[in-house]
């Protein structure tokens, strides 16, 4: 900061005053973004799935990949999840693999 006590005081005010008029940018913005959820529900759009939507479309495929990789490994040991539908949509073989018995 400056050494003369004026010229600091007065970025000070200026660094205070942008930070308001973004901060009331942002409450309009989220205002908007909350008008559209709003206009969704009324066109019979499941909001709550719609923000799961914009949050994927946020991620790339890789990361989408990795997460759902292990919800479903937790969902299969908490045993919500069959083993082989977590295989099936991670791309994996449908069923699991067995081994034959030995003929020796």
């Amino acid at each position: 900061m400056s050494s003369d006590p004026m010229v600091a005081r007065d970025q000070l005010k200026s660094v205070v005053e942008r930070i308001e008029r973004l901060e009331e940018e942002k409450k309009a913005i989220a205002d908007d973004i909350r008008d559209v959820y709003a206009e969704a529900k009324a066109n019979g759009f499941d909001t709550k799935v719609l923000r799961q939507v914009v949050s994927l479309r946020k991620k790339d495929l890789t990361e989408r990949q990795e997460e759902e990789a292990v919800r479903d490994l937790y969902l299969v040991a908490l045993g919500m999840l069959p083993e082989f539908e977590a295989q099936s949509d991670t791309g994996h073989d449908e069923a699991p693999q067995t081994q034959e018995p030995s003929t020796e």
